[in-house]
């Protein structure tokens, strides 16, 4: 009797149970696949630990200057501990760039984004230092002679060893855009000798820099001028490191056929990196070297 009354009404539940069935495997199907293009990062130790060796580096480097104990047991072990997070944590970043798929078009116009306020940043540090040596040049103090350079301090020659490096420095900046060009026509062993070219000539300028401060007679002790100039050249010679490496790291992935004609951000920002470090060159031959001879 109950079972010829509910007879009837077994399709319609059989069916009902089908579609809700089907509905539960989409929503799961669904569920694997993220509804933005955004890449929602893994957590990672990296940021911290790459934090915590920074500031021990600086602590550690103004221990040093003032000659405690150890300082520079602790600067050299934190600036390993520098180096080493920051290239596990490049080399997740690459991970997640090229073999996962997450840099999507938005991911990369974020990151592009990122890289040019960093360059900004970076514009703004040398600004000042162009503004501390304005500062001391222009109105020079009693106590440096009222003169500049300060008396008994005689500059580099801006048409030796500078004017070498002007030129090296910019066409550095030339092969690497030559690389570039022809990576995105597709042109790979162009890329490759123009990124090698670029990477020798940036070891080169560094070579030539340290034989220009092996040579010169004033050191980073001598007043106003030697801290500007030290600091600005100093710091710019560390760009010039730094960047090789980005470059030396984009040599290798082309070479590994890890970037392709469409998508190289990595080597796009290191680039930028280059050129901004080539406009900064100019600024300091132009006023460091030239006008403040």
């Amino acid at each position: 009797m109950i079972w010829s009354s509910i007879l009837p009404y077994l399709p319609i539940l059989t069916n009902n149970f089908e579609n809700i069935k089907l509905k539960m495997m989409s929503y799961n199907v669904r569920s694997n696949f993220q509804a933005h293009p955004f890449h929602l990062v893994s957590p990672s130790p990296w940021p911290i630990t790459t934090s915590l060796s920074l500031f021990s580096i600086t602590t550690s480097a103004a221990m040093a200057m003032h000659a405690f104990s150890y300082a520079y047991v602790f600067f050299f072990s934190s600036l390993i501990s520098v180096i080493y997070s920051m290239s596990l944590w490049f080399r997740d970043i690459i991970s997640e760039g090229t073999y996962l798929g997450n840099h999507t078009l938005a991911v990369q116009r974020g990151l592009n984004i990122g890289v040019g306020l960093f360059i900004v940043s970076e514009a703004l540090f040398f600004l000042a230092i162009f503004w501390t040596f304005f500062h001391s040049a222009l109105s020079p103090a009693v106590e440096l002679g009222a003169m500049w350079p300060p008396m008994g301090i005689e500059a580099i020659d801006p048409f030796e060893l500078p004017l070498v490096n002007t030129v090296i420095l910019l066409a550095s900046g030339f092969t690497v855009t030559y690389g570039h060009h022809f990576l995105i026509n597709g042109k790979r062993s162009k890329t490759l000798y123009g990124l090698l070219y670029t990477i020798i000539l940036a070891i080169i300028f560094t070579a030539l820099q340290g034989v220009e401060y092996s040579v010169s007679s004033f050191t980073i002790s001598d007043g106003a001028f030697g801290s500007c100039f030290y600091f600005g050249t100093g710091f710019h010679g560390l760009h010039v490191i730094i960047g090789t490496i980005f470059l030396a790291v984009g040599l290798w992935r082309i070479y590994d056929y890890q970037l392709t004609d469409n998508h190289h951000l990595g080597y796009e920002g290191g680039i930028l990196y280059w050129h901004f470090v080539d406009v900064v060159w100019l600024g300091l031959y132009f006023l460091l070297y030239y006008w403040g001879s």
